[in-house]
């Protein structure tokens, strides 16, 4: 949630940016909405200083052995327009906060602005794209022949866009799971392992709701809704919290299933593990002093390619334009790894700054030492990996020709030393 009164002292700014950032928003209406709201707050406040004075006259007058009658009534009255005011007041504020629950954040200085991902920017490139003395197979056909994965079993039992993995499938993804805990939790991530239902506050406080309900799992009969990513627990561990400037930063990791109804993506990407329902993901989360969250957002950036590198994957790491970036997101790059049988790059992790704006949604704050005053913390994640593409990369960057697959050796240690997938 951007500050509101950082609005009114730069609107034409504001206005400008949202152009790529959400461009049918009305802004100019919001605008309209928020001096309605404050000057019934005006009128309101100059009411209730009337009735004030009124119960002070009043006590004069009774004092001096005075008929009070017409005070009384006049006070009455008053009293009478400040509950109109008031009821009339609380409308406008629900209204005007539902309107700015909706501004997304404002890219940063150092972001491209463009409208959409061809203004994005490759910013860096590593590793080798493999070569084949054959034509690579898609992950679908090797997860089918070595009898690891079964899309088909998965529609049975759910619906479409769910996988299902079997015997070593299975192993390789509580490996895949295991190795970046380790590694994370190593590099000074505190591992949680949060609840996967989540209350509406929660959602609220990270940007999910109110703008994008229809892409989330809900359970009506209890208002909670199954998590997109860890990302929404880990980061409401600390809502409505003062922390202290001495503890910061925080870095946390979590494990956990998400769930995404992809409500305006089907067609998309539906074959295979390209785009599912359910899968499951790594999570890095950091809480900062604001002066702070830049350089931590390198670092966190670093932390997730660190993975891609060790499990020998090649892949690019793009900044997003204004117009691609998630909506609470200042700056945000995209980790997208090579997969040889789609011949295709794959996002396998977003790396955001939010800077305030789930702070201030999500009041979550901090204390500097020898000071009174509490400032909101600055909010990063990112994925550490997600794993439904990282599989699609090892299946099919390190397949051979008799239909086996290569296991990254970084992996083999939790695979009770398998050096290859056969079937």
């Amino acid at each position: 949630m951007l500050d509101v009164s950082f609005i009114r002292d730069n609107q034409e700014k504001v206005k400008e940016l949202l152009k790529t950032r959400a461009p049918k928003f009305p802004f100019d209406a919001f605008l309209a909405l928020d001096a309605k709201r404050r000057a019934v707050q005006t009128e309101l406040d100059g009411l209730r200083g009337q009735k004030n004075r009124k119960n002070d006259e009043i006590s004069r007058v009774l004092k001096e052995k005075k008929d009070p009658k017409a005070l009384i009534a006049s006070m009455k009255e008053a009293s009478q327009k400040i509950g109109a005011l008031e009821a009339k007041a609380e409308e406008i504020e629900i209204k005007f906060r539902e309107e700015l629950l909706l501004i997304p954040n404002l890219p940063h200085e150092s972001v491209k602005i463009g409208a959409d991902s061809r203004a994005n920017t490759e910013v860096s490139h590593r590793g080798d794209i493999p070569k084949f003395s054959f034509k690579p197979r898609e992950h679908t056909e090797i997860g089918q022949t070595l009898g690891i994965l079964d899309m088909a079993r998965a529609a049975k039992i759910t619906g479409s866009a769910f996988p299902l993995f079997w015997g070593t499938g299975s192993r390789l993804l509580r490996a895949l799971v295991n190795f970046m805990l380790d590694r994370h939790a190593a590099h000074g991530y505190t591992e949680i392992w949060p609840p996967s239902l989540v209350n509406r506050a929660s959602m609220t406080g990270t940007g999910q709701l109110p703008k994008f309900e229809e892409d989330l799992y809900r359970l009506k009969d209890d208002d909670l809704f199954l998590i997109p990513t860890a990302e929404v627990p880990v980061t409401n561990l600390h809502r409505d919290e003062i922390l202290k400037e001495e503890d910061l930063p925080l870095k946390y990791t979590a494990y956990t299933p998400c769930f995404r109804r992809e409500a305006g993506s089907y067609g998309k990407d539906t074959k295979g593990l390209v785009r599912v329902h359910q899968f499951d993901k790594v999570e890095l989360v950091k809480f900062t002093k604001p002066e702070d969250s830049y350089k931590a957002h390198e670092s966190l950036l670093k932390d997730a390619e660190k993975i891609l590198d060790l499990l020998e994957i090649p892949y690019r790491v793009i900044q997003l334009s204004s117009g691609d970036m998630g909506f609470a997101a200042a700056k945000c790059y995209d980790i997208e790894a090579w997969a040889a049988g789609l011949g295709r790059w794959l996002e396998v992790s977003s790396v955001s700054n939010f800077e305030a704006f789930q702070a201030r949604r999500a009041n979550i704050r901090f204390k500097r030492k020898n000071s009174n005053k509490s400032e909101f913390v600055h909010t990063l994640n990112g994925s550490g990996l997600a794993l439904p593409r990282v599989v699609i990369a090892i299946l099919e960057n390190n397949q051979n020709a008799d239909g086996s697959v290569r296991v990254p050796e970084v992996l083999r240690p939790y695979l009770g030393g398998m050096a290859v997938i056969k079937k």
